[in-house]
């Protein structure tokens, strides 16, 4: 057994600046800067071994109590941890900022008051998951009938905010969740809502608008990701009846090919030329599309990973929809290569690990199985809390979750540190 440190945190007003300040330094091995890790496709870095078994005593580094409620993935950087937060009595927004080598708070930055819009009950005012470069952290947020991104330093200062544009849903308030996307000198903001949508690029040091891309008129919720298939750099986003590509330079539309649904909440995945993508609503769908801007449509079936984003990986695609039940399918033509039954609901994504692949569901329990497209392996079920709906990181040879036990007033989300 590990030793443990508890940190508590009373108040999301609280600020607290009580660590040197540290240089900034741009993402490197054992970070997690963004949603879905350092390759945007929920792989983890080679190398890293997390603990494969665990409990709320076992295998505990440090956990600390969070302020509020909210969604969002924790992010890595340097000594850094970062994430999102709403306290929906006060109506306030923050982005929070811990100590990775203890969890100690180091400061509390509340960035909205005010404006919270109605919201799915499965859905948070913090859901999107920030990222950072090594010398900013953007976070986006949906308040007042509008988004925003804004830019904090290390330190928690707010360096600019800019509007991204009307948010108001009419007819679905379900909330917003699309999480950042960063490229090159950019950071990109995917806002698909029915009175007409956009993709939004801005210059990540001056918060100056590059480019605005128009999207079709859907509600959607899925994070935009960019991938290299078939020779070149490609924004991928799903929703909206389609799968779309863009230039990320420029958001100039590459292709596009019916698919999915009205709206889908996974981040698309890729492997070869091929990508993959699975909604949501008002029907399900997975799809899988030839990346060479022919549209080719490879194949598709009937089942719905919604809220949860997939894995593709040598050949195959992982994947777990929302009844808890996980997949296999090979990548080239769909054919299913198993299908086991973990436990459900499903919210957060899965994570792949050497060739272990970590699955959460809403009731806290984490199933690690075998990626390996012969047969299903179930290697562990580890037990953490009674709630979760963030997606874990893994970074450093460790595994940091976002859970809560207690509901109503008595609800506390807690960030563990999990390893050896």
């Amino acid at each position: 057994m590990c030793r443990t440190r508890l940190n508590l945190l009373t108040g999301i007003g609280l600020w607290v600046v009580a660590w040197p300040v540290i240089s900034a330094e741009p993402p490197g091995r054992g970070d997690w800067p963004a949603w879905r890790g350092p390759h945007g496709n929920g792989v983890a870095a080679a190398g890293e071994q997390p603990p494969l078994t665990w409990s709320a005593t076992d295998h505990v580094i440090w956990k600390t109590a969070l302020p509020g409620r909210g969604h969002s993935s924790p992010i890595l950087v340097g000594d850094r941890i970062f994430l999102t937060t709403a306290d929906e009595r006060a109506q306030t927004q923050s982005v929070l900022c811990l100590r990775r080598s203890d969890g100690q708070m180091l400061w509390n930055q509340e960035i909205n008051r005010g404006g919270f819009p109605p919201t799915h009950p499965k859905n948070t005012h913090a859901s999107c998951t920030p990222a950072c470069d090594g010398e900013r952290v953007f976070a986006t947020f949906h308040h007042h009938n509008k988004l925003t991104l804004t830019a904090l330093s290390m330190e928690g200062e707010i360096l600019w905010e800019r509007e991204v544009g009307p948010y108001h849903p009419r007819q679905y308030e379900y909330g917003y969740a699309a999480s950042p996307l960063l490229y090159e000198d950019l950071v990109i903001v995917a806002a698909d809502i029915e009175t007409g949508g956009h993709l939004t690029a801005y210059e990540r040091s001056s918060g100056r608008r590059v480019w605005r891309t128009p999207r079709p008129k859907f509600y959607s919720f899925s994070s935009p990701i960019v991938a290299r298939v078939a020779g070149q750099e490609q924004l991928l986003l799903s929703g909206g009846e389609q799968v779309a590509a863009y230039h990320p330079r420029t958001g100039r539309l590459l292709w596009s090919a019916p698919g999915t649904t009205a709206a889908t909440c996974g981040t698309m995945v890729w492997d070869g030329d091929l990508v993959f993508a699975s909604g949501g609503y008002p029907k399900a769908e997975t799809i899988c599309v030839r990346a060479d801007g022919s549209g080719q449509v490879m194949w598709r079936n009937g089942e719905k990973c919604y809220e949860q984003s997939m894995l593709a990986h040598k050949g195959f695609v992982y994947a777990v929809n929302d009844q808890g039940i996980a997949f296999c399918w090979r990548a080239a033509d769909g054919a299913e290569m198993w299908k086991s039954r973990l436990g459900g609901p499903i919210s957060a994504s899965p994570i792949l690990v050497g060739d272990r692949i970590y699955q959460s569901n809403e009731a806290g329990t984490t199933f690690v199985f075998r990626a390996d497209p012969t047969r299903f392996e179930l290697l562990a079920t580890n037990q953490l809390e009674t709630e979760a709906f963030a997606t874990p990181s893994f970074c450093g040879n460790r595994i940091y979750a976002r859970v809560a036990r207690g509901e109503g007033a008595n609800r506390q989300e807690f960030l563990y540190c999990l390893g050896e």
